[in-house]
């Protein structure tokens, strides 16, 4: 038998993994900051393409956060 589809909690979910990405951005900002003469172009650009993808991932947590809050009302 399948088990029941519980979306109770996916809200909270979203939201920590959305403030897990935002970490993940300050803290990848910071290294180079801390690094920024000893960083190679190229993984500094690795890097930044990166934070660009989590900014996008955010932007899809917060949409999916405010149609998870829409749907359980």
């Amino acid at each position: 038998m399948a088990k029941p589809d519980d979306r109770s909690d996916n809200a909270e979910k979203l939201q920590e993994m959305l403030q897990d990405t935002e970490e993940n951005i300050r803290e990848s900002q910071a290294y180079i900051a801390a690094n920024a003469d000893e960083i190679p172009a190229e993984e500094r650009a690795n890097i930044e393409a990166k934070n660009q993808r989590r900014t996008e991932s955010i932007e899809g947590y917060r949409s999916e956060i405010k149609d998870e809050a829409n749907q359980s009302r």
